[in-house]
């Protein structure tokens, strides 16, 4: 595995909403710099990417409510364990779930293993809420997938905050896990 600049030089061959994903940014003027590796669907699998990308990992979890009609995309380290108990009071909303795959599916142009703050580019109705535990805000560099698991990024944490989640059309809101 070797971390390079940019978008590949050919994308023959890469999936479209993966190459939406290098548009996007290279639109907006952000540098990223790239991994290719092995489908990883586990933060377990993601363990040699990242060290390579020398950024933070985090989960990136889908969550629901019990009706299914509130959906959050919560970004939390990688190393921290997830208690949704303690999400939910910072939220105000009680019974909370995993998302089923259609709706990563049907919202944000992902499948399971490769679920990304990137794919807020495609929820264009904002039907997912974007929230993020406020301890990743302190690394200087944040490492994600590019809607697409065989491939890793790493972002300047400035330029996701400041540039990339409002051209998204996207607020984050913080939280404490």
């Amino acid at each position: 595995m070797k971390l390079v600049n940019g978008r590949p030089a050919d994308c023959t061959g890469r999936l479209e909403k993966e190459v939406r994903v290098y548009d996007f940014l290279d639109g907006l003027g952000v540098a990223y710099q790239r991994v290719d590796h092995e489908a990883a669907m586990t933060m377990e699998e993601c363990g040699e990417v990242d060290k390579v990308l020398d950024a933070a990992i985090c989960k990136n979890l889908l969550l629901c409510n019990r009706q299914c009609t509130h959906f959050y995309l919560l970004m939390v380290c990688g190393d921290k364990p997830f208690k949704t108990s303690e999400f939910s009071k910072q939220i105000g909303s009680s019974r909370l779930s995993f998302a089923k795959p259609e709706y990563m599916e049907e919202f944000l142009d992902i499948t399971p293993g490769s679920l990304s703050v990137l794919g807020l580019m495609n929820d264009r109705e904002n039907r997912v809420e974007l929230m993020i535990d406020r301890e990743l805000r302190d690394s200087e560099f944040f490492g994600c997938h590019p809607c697409i698991n065989t491939s890793s990024l790493r972002l300047r944490t400035k330029d996701l905050l400041e540039v990339i989640i409002p051209a998204m059309g996207h607020e984050p809101h913080f939280v404490t896990l």
